[in-house]
């Protein structure tokens, strides 16, 4: 894969230089393609949409320990303990891919390259949500131009209307004639319309359950949605630049500590908390030398225990730490659980079934041996009839299915983090007052280079849709 040398550089708050990827089977925009006065529209799609898979898991590296999927194999480790930290590089490259979807939108509709354009869109209020959801108030109206090096903060409620105008906009314009279509530089759906479509819908959704939209309207972007686990919105991963999270284990393997389990990830799902034991566990997260799921506290550290053998861990070559797994976007399991809870309290056996099918959903995703499957269904704490059904149920079951993704830290806040059985982490940082964390601080970098504009919170301070 070759790599195009010419680089953009904008401000957004930091400069932000990067470099496209392209290919020279790709479309080539400029007259000489050997001097390249810009990047083509085919190159900044193969790096938008493989970027935004990784950002999916740089705030999931941030979020993970929150919502006690991991937990540090050190005492009082700051992501466990809820310190305030920096997060500049997630930051850097969320305002990275954003620059390049702004080319690609300007770009493509001088082109009518319409089907560019949607797919460009959804994927900014992806990105931009993805900040919104851990920041709060973000630059963005003037960030992509030349004219401030300053720019101001938007309030967090307005971005997520500019977020749902890029999926109606992005959705339409995919439903356009195109002057150029999209292939494998494609790296989601390898130019597959009808899948963006679907993916804009599913992430509508998303958003307005967070706002506390009408269950109509959620349940009608969801029925627009997607259909089945095919149309999954991921990029996959090979050989030469592995999935981060199989690093983390194979960094983990070599005592290079990180990717520890939560002790109560363990328990939600080995019959301590909940009276099953469920058949997923195990093709999540690895056993100790003693084919035993034990995991760590959060905030304690390890004790006693060994660098390596004595704790749960993420191990190579499971559904999420091959070399070449994918990093998931959206799913239809978190879709199905989004239509659970908007139509709880409007149709509840829509809702019941729903949930079901959520479960389904992740269990088929991960190849759980379909006997496994009917016997985790038919236990009564899971399959407990629509009557005895609760908004908790959901919850837990979303919690599961979206492991290692960072919604779940939306959907804790939301919940204000009443799973079962969760705890405040030992050694939590005490200017918390014995609270779970609501926010992440703004980045350092950003404070230096923007002060003057950059917004005073504290970690307790919450996104607009947490405020109640």
């Amino acid at each position: 894969m070759m790599r195009i040398t010419n680089k953009i550089i904008k401000y957004t708050g930091l400069v932000l230089v990067f470099t496209i990827l392209s290919c020279d089977s790709y479309l080539d925009v400029n007259e000489n393609p050997n001097s390249p006065e810009d990047a083509p529209i085919s190159g900044l799609m193969i790096n938008s949409t493989y970027e935004s898979a990784l950002n999916v898991y740089r705030v999931a590296d941030i979020t993970s320990n929150y919502v006690q999927y991991l937990a540090s194999p050190n005492p009082a480790s700051s992501s466990d303990t809820m310190e305030p930290i920096s997060n500049d590089n997630t930051w850097f490259r969320l305002y990275n891919v954003m620059t390049d979807l702004t080319v690609i939108i300007e770009k493509a509709e001088e082109q009518g390259a319409n089907h560019y354009t949607g797919a460009a869109q959804i994927l900014m209020a992806f990105n931009l949500a993805m900040g919104v959801d851990i920041f709060g108030d973000m630059p963005f109206t003037e960030s992509f131009t030349f004219e401030t090096v300053t720019p101001a903060f938007d309030d967090d409620q307005q971005l997520y209307t500019t977020i749902m105008d890029f999926l109606n906009q992005g959705i339409a314009n995919l439903q356009q004639e195109t002057t150029v279509s999209m292939g494998d530089d494609d790296f989601i759906y390898q130019g597959d319309v009808s899948k963006w479509m679907a993916l804009g819908n599913m992430l509508k959704a998303r958003y307005m359950v967070h706002t506390g939209a009408s269950a109509s309207e959620i349940l009608q972007a969801v029925d627009n949605g997607f259909q089945s686990n095919d149309d999954d919105a991921m990029v996959n991963f090979f050989e030469q630049d592995i999935n981060p999270w199989a690093n983390v284990a194979r960094r983990n393997a070599n005592l290079l500590l990180g990717g520890w389990i939560s002790e109560q990830f363990i328990q939600a799902l080995d019959g301590t908390s909940y009276p099953t034991i469920d058949p997923r566990l195990a093709l999540m997260v690895g056993t100790t030398d003693d084919d035993e799921f034990v995991g760590t506290v959060n905030g304690a550290g390890r004790g006693n225990a060994a660098e390596q053998g004595e704790r749960s861990t993420l191990i190579e070559d499971q559904f999420y730490t091959t070399f070449d797994s994918p990093i998931l976007i959206a799913t239809y399991s978190e879709q199905k659980f989004i239509e659970a809870e908007a139509a709880f309290s409007v149709d509840k056996a829509r809702s019941y079934q729903a949930y079901l099918d959520g479960i389904t959903a992740h269990m088929e995703m991960l190849e759980v041996a379909q006997t496994e499957i009917d016997a985790y269904l038919a236990d009564p704490s899971v399959s407990m009839g629509e009557a005895a059904f609760t908004m908790n149920d959901i919850f837990k079951e979303k919690w599961v299915a979206l492991f290692l993704h960072p919604e779940t830290w939306n959907d804790a806040r939301r919940f204000d983090y009443q799973y079962k059985d969760m705890d405040l982490p030992a050694n939590l940082n005490s200017d918390l007052n014995g609270q779970f964390i609501r926010r992440v601080p703004y980045p350092d970098n950003e404070i230096s280079r923007n002060g003057e504009n950059v917004p005073s919170v504290t970690l307790l301070d919450r996104i607009f849709w947490d405020a109640n």
